[in-house]
């Protein structure tokens, strides 16, 4: 087969690319971003040719599919419509996939990166499975029966994927210019843990949203609390990382540390070492596994110049930004906190302006830059600016390309880049400062 992936430097795009040149078709892209991104770096080692004109040759015998964030009116979807080349979706070509492996799925509002990064890496001692991660990586080899993947919720994709097992994080009300509300949201992951799910589900039993759903399948539930399957005690979160243990019904499994940072990510670990118990690898062999995993791209990732720190982060919803807040707090207790903050739609920042003015408040100085989207009309969203979230934050302020000058007075402080819209241009011209 032959396809064609518009949008090809999109983290998930890029990933699905690379699947589908490992499983033996030829594979083509286009992009509208020249500049280099983090996610070409899979695309490159399977040579995989980039296209950023109209070039590519469109006949009958291609597949067209394209990034989410890829309207059906870019110039690229027009003229596939208009020629002879086939479209599917996504996550149609994505469902087909997890079709043809045993499929490990992780859903959830928040965490499902990291999770299934912190799985893929635990079954990493063994070799044992293909994997599919929303931060640019993915890798296919059919002598292996398992998959783990990602599953997003967004646009009810993940309804379109068959799984044996799947890890659910937290439910939380998210895309709103999707769901309707909270009780939509539920619905559709029940829908997905019960119809798309075969097997068994592993759910973060303190959720009350998760607790809310039915399930028709065995659940393995964790948490803290006591009506779990599987209760975390001991939590211990310092400068070095976070440790706990876990127990079953009360009987000891075993002590983890993992070098991640907030509370979440204890939870997040806690469903990756369940999957990897279940399929067979031991405590010991988990812990050691542990020691070695580095998070996914744009999770905290660190930067250090002239002993200036600055990270660049995913968290896009008020949730993220508060936990990845409180996660620096516990790696750096002595430093500052800055937050620059670069809302990524007008229905999430209409929807959650005053969620996004609490959480950025956590921070010692909050910068939130205009809104970035290219998958929504601003005419749709008359008096919906970043101005929403600036007017009721006390330590915030608006930062453009223009003014991020103003960074170089945050002395003594680590500066956090917070958004899953791109970030680079600004992260680029503070590098520059800093040099």
């Amino acid at each position: 087969m032959k396809y064609y992936c518009i949008g090809i430097k999109g983290s998930g795009m890029s990933t699905l690319a690379q699947m589908l040149k490992d499983l033996g078709n030829e594979v083509y892209g286009y992009d509208d971003e020249k500049e280099e991104k983090f996610t070409q770096k899979g695309l490159e080692e399977r040579k995989i040719p980039i296209f950023y004109d109209d070039s590519f040759p469109l006949t009958k015998e291609v597949i067209v599919t394209s990034s989410v964030a890829v309207a059906e009116t870019h110039k690229e979807r027009v003229r596939a419509a208009q020629s002879e080349a086939t479209y599917q979706s996504y996550h149609t070509i994505l469902g087909n996939i997890t079709k043809q492996f045993k499929t490990y799925a992780v859903c959830g509002t928040h965490g499902k990166t990291t999770t299934t990064s912190l799985l893929t890496h635990l079954l990493e001692k063994k070799n044992s499975c293909n994997y599919f991660i929303g931060d640019g990586r993915g890798k296919i080899d059919r002598k292996k029966d398992l998959l783990v993947i990602e599953a997003d919720e967004f646009n009810r994709h993940f309804l379109s994927y068959e799984t044996q097992v799947s890890l659910v994080t937290c439910i939380e009300l998210e895309h709103t210019e999707i769901y309707q509300n909270l009780e939509d949201m539920i619905n559709t992951f029940s829908t997905f843990l019960n119809q798309n799910t075969k097997e068994k589900v592993i759910a973060f039993g303190d959720d009350e949203n998760i607790r809310k759903i039915s399930f028709q399948k065995p659940v393995l539930f964790y948490g803290e609390k006591e009506n779990n399957l599987y209760q975390i005690r001991d939590i211990l979160l310092d400068e070095k990382g976070s440790s706990f243990t876990l127990f079953k019904e009360g009987e000891k499994i075993d002590s983890f540390y993992v070098p991640l940072y907030g509370k979440h990510m204890v939870y997040n670990a806690t469903a990756a070492i369940l999957a990897a118990l279940e399929l067979g690898l031991t405590s010991l062999e988990i812990k050691e596994q542990l020691n070695t995993f580095i998070n996914a791209k744009r999770r905290m990732q660190e930067t250090i110049i002239n002993g200036h720190i600055f990270l660049d982060d995913y968290a896009h919803h008020p949730t993220e930004i508060k936990a990845t807040i409180q996660a620096i707090r516990q790696k750096y207790p002595k430093k500052r906190v800055v937050v620059v903050f670069r809302p990524n739609t007008y229905s999430r920042t209409k929807a959650f302006y005053k969620e996004f003015q609490e959480a950025l408040s956590l921070a010692d100085q909050a910068y939130v830059t205009p809104i970035l989207c290219d998958r929504e009309d601003p005419k749709e969203y008359e008096n919906v600016t970043s101005e929403l979230i600036l007017k009721g934050l006390k330590n915030g302020k608006l930062l453009t390309e223009e003014t991020i000058d103003i960074l170089q007075k945050e002395i003594d402080s680590v500066v956090a880049f917070m958004g899953c819209a791109s970030l680079s241009h600004l992260i680029e011209k503070y590098k520059t400062l800093l040099k």
